[in-house]
């Protein structure tokens, strides 16, 4: 993974830096207005900070030119409000002065584009410099997101087809813990997510951690870091994409057998394999949109999508009734070490429907940032908001989806396999198609959002390595590649969904443990205090969860048995 971080490299500007205008010059040049933006004349030190309002002498007429501005910045500033916003705009003073020091007096204010992030360096007139290339890469190449956008990408990121699962881990624990063990995961990935969103940047050093594996190296290492979180992040981007062809080829095939029933067609239906690929070139084509921002639409998509169907499907599921001869006692079967494996793989479950968290340092990267304006605020808004309306999802998928199935619940599919199984001769065949639609509608949305990170990594080895921009071809031939090489993984293991445990335990620590980590470590709480106790038990606590987690996906797996369909999709 891309290691780099966007630093503050800062020059003090002394007087012997500062050279006053040649006595040749024009007085046009001396009164332009690009002259007065100019950072050196804010300077204390400069030759003609004490002087007042000069006068023009008689005779001679004054003009402002046009010159371009002299304050530059690297691309990947030019949408950051450090370069100015439409708040403090950059006109003329009411007062009618001239010179520009009489302007800059009248402003009596520090220019914006001098101010990195709020350092105390501000007070040496320090610049703010970002790393160039970072204007070049998919993630970073548009910084004028909002909280709208966090919504957007955060609500589409963080729900899915996983949550269709909860009620699977309820027939395990039961209600009381089921209730429990929800709520608590919950609050603790919300208390992660809010870590993630205030280490993003750094007020002390300037620096944003525009990626989970940037902020990973700064905490733990290089070599740590890359240990730690390069194989799960990767796994949850690449992994997630190849459940997401899984899930929306069978869906896709699903969807056009009820419409075919519906119209009493005689249509012959493709094969799984030939639907796993429709929705894969689907995927692809909508890849080919630039940068992280330019999906916005896209995740606003998935996210309606995505509270779409959850929706319709626990309302139908609670207005159709409880199935007969339903119950709620726990299934523990077994040894007692069966039995503890058990719960451990249910609480598995429950870790996975909280996904995305390896995105959102991502997501804030695109947005602009300064000392009046910092990316926290607006990122907090729109993830309070998105995970609002998550928890209006998980919670009555996972407690009305236990209650109108209880133990017949389906442990592949969940509540989607569940709700074609117990209700396809119910529910009217119009809804049934509507449901599956928006499955597929938010797997091709989620997965613009997961491939992205893959996206920015790629592309980031042949910026690195010639220092230009990756052409649009190329950029059209890398992801076109992901794309069918998640297809590939797809046909090849199509039982991975069956893997939802072990999936859980293995992305657990990213979401759970390693945000306490690298809150210690970078913000460094004072010892012993309440803050720093916290986050050294719950980082412990997750990674214990985490091997156990592993250890129990692993075991039912090989107790229980999975049907391992190699390049055989059903």
């Amino acid at each position: 993974m891309r290691d780099g971080t966007d630093r503050v490299h800062s020059n003090p500007i002394t007087p012997s830096s500062v050279h006053s205008p040649p006595s040749s010059a024009l007085s046009s040049q001396l009164h332009s207005p690009s002259l007065s933006r100019s950072p050196l004349l804010h300077s204390p030190e400069h030759p003609q900070a004490t002087s007042s309002t000069t006068k023009p002498k008689t005779g001679h007429k004054i003009t402002f030119s046009h010159t371009p501005p002299v304050v530059s910045a690297p691309p990947s500033q030019m949408h950051s409000p450090f370069m100015g916003t439409p708040d403090r705009p950059v006109t003329m003073p009411p007062s009618g002065a001239r010179t520009p020091m009489a302007y800059i007096r009248s402003r009596n204010l520090t220019p914006r584009f001098l101010t990195p992030l709020g350092s105390p360096l501000r007070k040496a007139l320090h610049l703010t410099k970002l790393d160039p290339t970072d204007a070049w890469l998919p993630i970073t190449e548009s910084r004028n997101g909002n909280a709208y956008y966090a919504a957007f990408h955060t609500l589409c990121s963080g729900i899915g087809i996983q949550a269709l699962v909860l009620p699977v881990a309820f027939t395990i624990l039961g209600w009381s813990w089921g209730v429990i063990a929800l709520t608590l995961a919950f609050i603790w990935q919300l208390y992660t997510l809010y870590l993630l969103v205030n280490l993003h940047e750094s007020p002390e050093t300037g620096m944003r951690y525009s990626r989970y594996m940037q902020l990973a190296n700064a905490a733990f290492g290089e070599r740590l870091g890359k240990l730690l979180a390069l194989f799960p992040i990767i796994y949850l981007s690449a992994g997630t994409c190849v459940a997401l062809i899984i899930i929306g080829g069978s869906t896709s095939k699903i969807f056009f057998q009820v419409v075919c029933a519906a119209n009493e067609c005689k249509a012959e239906t493709l094969t799984t394999v030939e639907w796993y690929l429709v929705f894969t070139c689907g995927a692809v084509l909508l890849s080919q949109l630039p940068n992280l921002n330019s999906i916005a639409g896209v995740s606003l998509v998935g996210a309606i999508t995505a509270l779409g169907y959850c929706t319709m499907i626990w309302t139908i599921s609670l207005s159709e009734g409880r199935l007969p001869n339903v119950s709620y006692n726990p299934v523990r079967v077994g040894s007692d070490v069966s039995k503890v494996f058990d719960v451990l793989n249910a609480l598995g479950i429950i870790a996975f429907a909280f996904r995305g968290h390896n995105l959102i340092l991502e997501i804030q990267a695109t947005m602009p940032s300064s000392e009046k304006h910092p990316s926290t605020v607006p990122m907090w808004k729109g993830v309070k908001v998105s995970y609002t309306l998550i928890a209006m999802c998980l919670f009555p998928l996972a407690i009305g989806g236990y209650w109108a199935y209880g133990q017949m619940i389906p442990p592949s599919g969940g509540m989607l396999t569940a709700l074609f199984a117990y209700h396809s001769q119910d529910v009217a065949k119009s809804v049934l198609a509507l449901t599956s639609i928006l499955v597929i509608i938010n797997g091709l949305s989620s997965f613009q959002i997961y491939g992205m990170p893959i996206f920015d990594e790629l592309e980031s080895i042949y910026v690195m390595r010639f220092k230009k921009p990756c052409p649009w071809w190329l950029r059209v031939i890398i992801r076109a590649l992901f794309g069918f090489t998640c297809f590939f993984v797809a046909v090849a293991i199509p039982f991975l969904a069956s893997l939802a445990g072990l999936i859980g335990g293995i992305a657990l620590p990213v979401t759970l443990a390693y945000p306490c980590f690298m809150w210690l470590k970078v913000k460094k709480p004072r010892a012993h205090s309440p803050i720093w106790w916290l986050n050294w038990g719950l980082g412990i606590i997750g990674m214990i969860l985490s091997g156990l987690l592993i250890a129990a996906g692993v075991y039912v797996i090989i107790d229980n048995g999975v049907k391992l369909n190699f390049f055989q999709p059903e």
